[in-house]
């Protein structure tokens, strides 16, 4: 126990006197965290719409003063149906509304600019939503409730995918370029001749990491539950307990890196590589799972950070127990298993 922990001070201390390292470490999550959580956002606001109308009556008048009115509008004013692509192609306005009455009901159309099709989706729907607010006053109303994000910010979507992510870069890169560069200078050599058993050096190597992943989860979860304005409950017990899992299997995979390569470039790569492009790309964080390919659905399912998020999302944003999220746990805990078992003897045997 005694070299252990002086194998922990020694890879503590390492680190705290490295400066780049703890830059990427604390800096980098806290940074990504509120950058996905205030300026990226798939929400639209201030949207620019101009409008063509053949002919003002008191309907058409109502609706304009809805749409001038509504905070997510900016209403340009009226225009020719002649300059209605200029405007568009120019970039000096987002969507035209073209009021028609001739001869029986108004008659609506949108031309919205596709460029985004995000985007244009969502303007769409603010405008259909506004046009039918005051039509058909007979039919039977339709009330919309939004469950778990009712103000639909984008900060509850992304917080999760960035959790995942950080603990990959934190845990699986971090440790596997530490291990790698114990081998280029030749000190694991040295610390594999001596009487410390090959276990003890693998903890002592990955318990500094995983404190300080511990640290910047704490830290994490503060300005989620405060800052970006999460909903807070009791659960929070549960999305610390499959964390610190996470964070297992995260180490587990820098260890298994670690006995692959033999360069801290080559560290690098291949992490940036296999692990921060797939958690991108393929683990639900930006992109839905269920519009992919079903190849590429079938290939996210080993991907640990898919089933993180799925678990993270169900507790931090729908607010659900710990029960609903068995599976994530239990496939999570088998990777975890399997990739600490191969990665300890592979990292034994190659020695």
């Amino acid at each position: 126990m005694p070299t252990l922990i002086s194998l922990i001070k020694k890879e503590s201390l390492h680190i705290v006197r490295d400066k780049r390292t703890m830059l990427i470490t604390l800096l980098m999550p806290l940074v990504l965290l509120l950058l996905f959580g205030f300026a990226i956002s798939t929400e639209v606001n201030d949207v620019r719409i101009v409008a063509v109308v053949d002919r003002h009556t008191d309907t058409t008048r109502e609706i304009l003063e809805k749409f001038s009115a509504n905070d997510y509008f900016t209403f340009q004013g009226l225009v020719s149906a002649d300059d209605v692509e200029t405007l568009l192609r120019t970039g000096k306005t987002d969507v035209a509304l073209l009021l028609r009455n001739q001869n029986g009901p108004l008659e609506y159309q949108i031309v919205v600019d596709a460029s985004n099709t995000t985007s244009a989706k969502a303007m769409t729907g603010y405008i259909e939503a506004v046009l039918n607010s005051g039509r058909a006053a007979a039919a039977p109303a339709v009330l919309t409730h939004t469950l778990y994000n009712p103000q639909m910010k984008s900060a509850y979507n992304f917080v999760p995918g960035i959790m995942g992510m950080i603990f990959i870069l934190i845990c699986a890169i971090m440790t596997s370029v530490s291990i790698v560069r114990e081998k280029e200078t030749g000190t694991m050599d040295l610390l594999l001749v001596s009487p410390i058993k090959p276990r003890t050096i693998i903890l002592g190597k990955l318990v500094p990491y995983f404190l300080l992943s511990c640290i910047i989860l704490a830290v994490m979860l503060l300005i989620a539950y405060t800052v970006l304005g999460l909903p807070f409950s009791t659960g929070v017990v549960n999305v610390v307990f499959i964390s610190l899992l996470y964070i297992v299997l995260s180490l587990s995979i820098g260890l298994l890196v670690s006995t692959i390569v033999n360069t801290q470039l080559t560290a690098l790569i291949v992490s940036a590589v296999a692990f921060m492009l797939p958690v991108i790309m393929l683990s639900g964080m930006i992109f839905p799972i269920d519009n992919m390919p079903v190849v590429l659905q079938w290939v996210s399912c080993i991907i640990p950070a898919r089933w993180y998020i799925e678990a993270m999302r169900k507790l931090m944003i729908q607010q659900l127990d710990i029960e609903f999220v068995f599976q994530e746990i239990a496939i999570l805990l088998s990777m975890t298993t399997v990739l600490l078992t191969l990665s300890v003897k592979k990292f034994s045997s190659a020695q």
